[in-house]
């Protein structure tokens, strides 16, 4: 029988963090495949990140998910880097052991993942205008280059901000001839085949910031924010003749990328979206 100080560790680390289902998703691809882990939230001190990522890995801790607002932070307190989480500049998985803190970032995995399994949606040859230009738009990128869609577009309030993201990955996406631009919310265009929220205007109960005209007939139009928060931009989405996908399936699917990542097996992500669908969809 196993005692709980041999069980590993993990957690999940952000300000707020209380409303994370990660801890049940991890527990779910645990049981799964027969791996003895724990996984907890950290509340961790805005200014206090940092700190708290020594004590977690120096009592033991193996692995850690970090949300927001810690994901830049969290890639300068990585030893080494995947690839991705170079490019992106922002770390979304922290793994612990004694080679030293190794960063990665499982969102543009997870957001692909969601888009080309789950909904059964190809992104290559396609035109995908990106809102926002934060850490969550950082993470995800990337892996929407690698998919080799025709053009990115990123859209967001303050256009320096969308033009350093470009600048960023424009060598990556010439490499994958991907064409990409910046733009603010109010010029960027019409008819486009993916429209993707990762702005924090849902968060905030703000309404949805670019016109029903970016939509293209048909298009699938994704918010990452999940439940009651999501719910105004899903709404016009589908009033306005799109397909429209919350961000549940990417969370999933990025935790699914982490535990791959920590425990050297994959879970079956599919059968666990259905399972917290269901339960997102009860309430």
């Amino acid at each position: 029988m196993t005692s709980s100080i041999d069980i590993d560790r993990y957690a999940v680390a952000g300000n707020p963090v209380a409303h994370s289902r990660s801890p049940e998703i991890h527990a779910q691809f645990a049981a799964q495949t027969g791996q003895d882990l724990t996984y907890e939230r950290l509340l961790c001190p805005l200014d206090g990140f940092a700190d708290s990522m020594r004590a977690f890995a120096a009592s033991g801790g193996r692995g850690c998910n970090v949300t927001v607002p810690f994901k830049f932070e969290a890639h300068g307190l990585a030893t080494h880097l995947s690839e991705r989480a170079k490019l992106a500049g922002a770390v979304n998985t922290l793994s612990f052991d004694e080679q030293g803190w190794f960063g990665d970032n499982t969102d543009g995995a997870g957001l692909v993942r969601d888009i080309e399994i789950n909904a059964g949606r190809r992104l290559a040859g396609k035109r995908v205008l990106l809102l926002g230009a934060g850490g969550a738009s950082a993470g995800v990128l990337g892996s929407l280059i690698a998919t080799q869609p025709a053009a990115i577009t990123i859209a967001n309030r303050s256009v320096d901000k969308a033009e350093a993201l470009v600048a960023a990955h424009k060598t990556y996406a010439q490499e994958h001839g991907v064409r990409l631009a910046a733009t603010g919310l109010d010029d960027c265009g019409e008819g486009y085949d993916f429209l993707i929220n990762a702005t924090s205007a849902s968060l905030g109960g703000a309404g949805v910031p670019v016109a029903a005209s970016v939509l293209a007939l048909g298009a699938l139009a994704l918010d990452m924010m999940y439940g009651p928060a999501a719910a105004p931009f899903l709404n016009w989405a589908r009033e306005h003749g799109a397909e429209a996908r919350d961000g549940l399936g990417m969370l999933v699917e990025q935790a699914g990328e982490a535990f791959a990542l920590w425990r050297g097996v994959r879970p079956d992500t599919a059968t666990v979206l259905s399972a917290m669908r269901l339960k997102l969809s009860a309430g």
